[in-house]
């Protein structure tokens, strides 16, 4: 159909009119385009929703395929066009678990469907920032989070991690890091080997978090940051490398240092050797950590058909040498490997991923160094739960003296299932009989109940690596802080079976109370105004280190003594309870 001319002329004028007033409109959206070392990003204005302008997705290095799998971190191939950074980047390659990604890399319910299975990519070396929806009068203080996940698991993508509402509250920069995890992470082994220093210490996952704080370093204040005033966050496995780099040689040698505060949430950096006796390490010897390496090759040497069996396998690698045998597993898909770890370490005990203690980038001993004052001498301030292997009573069966048998009932794709749907609210769906085995119950009995085991793997574990580290801190410095977090005003029976538990101090640190994994059993109506309370309470001390590198407030009440005093984070129904303890 063919217009009348005057009605094309009248629609030609009306366009060129809004157009030339949309031209002499002034612009009330601020932009959104901060440039990076190697390009210009787009971020996210979400100032009406969370008061936050955001960055996700933003490179810090090559993605580390190919040639570049178990390669130190490289820059970032340039760009010039205006990059979109409105989202997460893809979890780091690895299996998949309770605390998802799940195949969307969010939390949802394809995490029920994925345990077991290969998630998430190689190509993850992207990294997240929240600041304040307002330009900075001054720079403002920048807290590095590194996730936990055993190192083997995690995502930054996690709805736990967000950091806007934390960034909102305190008036700072929040920044999410992605790290390779497991194999890709940590790898000892002799054919990928180069001469060259840090890369040959097979801790590339640590490797990755320093090229995060290097981007920081250099780019933060685009973003409103002040790289003078860094915090290095990490909670449990993220805590374990947050102590490596703090007693790293290779940090401890530099001049101007990536990070000025350090938070580490339940973790710890100890060998055996510094530990009391029957305590439970995080650092195993290098030697360890190379026989995993060479099981890994020969492994997928006879999974794939190439060795008959591991002597054969060991044969066939001298044969065809060091260069052959890289290329060769640089050229397995990722799922292919972790299929190995998966039916064939993890049978050995081989499947863990932890830092490697190369003398380099990892201190051989890391508390020795520390007591020897060959560390990154900042302020440091650390948390743990009361209860924190409540989350892990499987491993009351490591031990005799423990109880010899798990302490858990459902397996993981049970605990999806009940905790996904699970509705808080009415009257109780479950029972501490359908979670912890009788032979553990009543969970208060003396010495046997679940309490008790659950208390005396903490000794051994959490608050064993967690006194020797801060010990070994205080005896260099004063500035050391502790807290210890006794939430536990969850319903029946998740008080009992839980408690204050090993994360869960997280959705507090964060201001972010769901969805996640437990967020539909632990938050509820009756709860919610103490534990808000009790979020802004912690949310405020961490706001004050990451300012002053001092977690007392100007009002002073409580004081937070230093180590081996701590403050105590509770709160009933309707009001936190803070106080403070001289010593443990």
């Amino acid at each position: 159909m063919t217009l009348p001319t005057r009605v094309v002329r009248t629609a030609a004028m009306a366009v060129v009119a809004l157009l030339a007033g949309c031209a002499s409109a002034p612009s009330t959206a601020p932009s959104m385009q901060r440039d990076t070392a190697w390009g210009p990003v787009v971020g996210r204005d979400d100032s009406s929703a969370s008061g936050t302008w955001s960055w996700k997705g933003v490179p810090f290095a090559a993605p580390p395929v190919g040639d570049l799998r178990w390669r130190a971190p490289r820059d970032p191939v340039a760009w010039r066009t205006p990059r979109d950074a409105t989202a997460f980047a893809p979890a780091c390659v690895q299996t998949g678990r309770l605390y998802g990604p799940g195949q969307h890399n969010r939390y949802d319910e394809t995490i029920g469907s994925t345990l077991g299975k290969t998630l998430g990519a190689e190509d993850c070396l992207y990294l997240n920032i929240w600041t304040p929806a307002s330009p900075a009068a001054k720079p403002r203080p920048v807290i590095v989070f590194v996730h936990g996940g055993s190192n083997i698991t995690g995502y930054t993508a996690d709805p736990l991690y967000d950091g806007a509402a934390l960034a909102r509250e305190q008036g700072v920069v929040v920044v999410s890091v992605n790290y390779r995890l497991g194999i890709f992470g940590f790898l000892n082994l002799a054919p990928l080997k180069t001469g060259q220093r840090h890369e040959d210490s097979g801790n590339f996952a640590l490797l990755d978090i320093v090229k995060a704080l290097e981007f920081v370093a250099g780019n933060i204040a685009r973003f409103g940051g002040d790289p003078g005033r860094v915090v290095l966050m990490g909670q449990s496995a993220g805590a374990v490398n947050v102590y490596a780099l703090l007693s790293s040689p290779m940090l401890a040698e530099r001049t101007q240092p990536l990070f000025q505060r350090v938070v580490a949430m339940s973790g710890g950096i100890s060998t055996a050797a510094t530990l009391p006796k029957g305590g439970i390490p995080g650092v195993l010897p290098a030697s360890w950590w190379a026989t995993r390496g060479e099981a890994l090759l020969l492994e997928a040497l006879v999974a794939e058909g190439r060795a008959p069996d591991a002597a054969a396998g060991r044969a066939l690698a001298a044969e065809r040498g060091a260069t052959e045998m890289a290329e060769w597993l640089r050229t397995r898909s990722a799922d292919a490997l972790l299929g190995v770890v998966r039916t064939r370490l993890a049978a050995r005990g081989m499947a863990t991923s932890n830092p490697i203690p190369d003398g380099a980038v990892v201190a051989i001993d890391p508390i020795a160094a520390i007591r020897a004052g060959r560390y990154v001498r900042v302020p440091v301030l650390a948390g743990h739960t009361r209860d924190e292997t409540k989350l892990f009573p499987q491993l009351f069966a490591i031990r005799p003296d423990l109880g010899g048998t798990s302490g858990r009932l459902l397996d993981d794709a049970a605990v999806f299932a009940l905790a996904s749907r699970y509705d808080a609210e009415a009257a109780p769906q479950t029972s501490v009989e359908a979670w912890i085995p009788r032979a553990y119950l009543p969970a208060t009995t003396p010495v046997t109940g679940f309490d008790a085991r659950a208390a005396e793997l903490d000794r051994l574990w959490f608050t064993a690596i967690r006194n020797d580290v801060l010990d070994a801190l205080r005896s260099r410095q004063a500035e050391v802080w502790s807290y210890e977090f006794e939430w536990d005003a969850q319903p029946a029976p998740f008080d009992t079976i839980f408690g204050a538990a090993h994360t869960f101090d997280l959705p507090f640190v964060f201001g972010n109370f769901g969805p996640s994994l437990y967020s539909r059993i632990l938050f509820t109506r009756a709860n919610e105004r103490g534990r808000s309370a009790l979020s802004k309470a912690m949310q405020a001390r961490l706001g004050e280190f990451a300012r002053r590198g001092n977690p007392n407030d100007e009002s002073g009440a409580p004081s937070w003594p230093t180590w081996p005093g701590h403050l105590v984070f509770d709160a009933d129904a309707d009001t936190a309870t803070i106080r403070s303890r001289p010593s443990r």
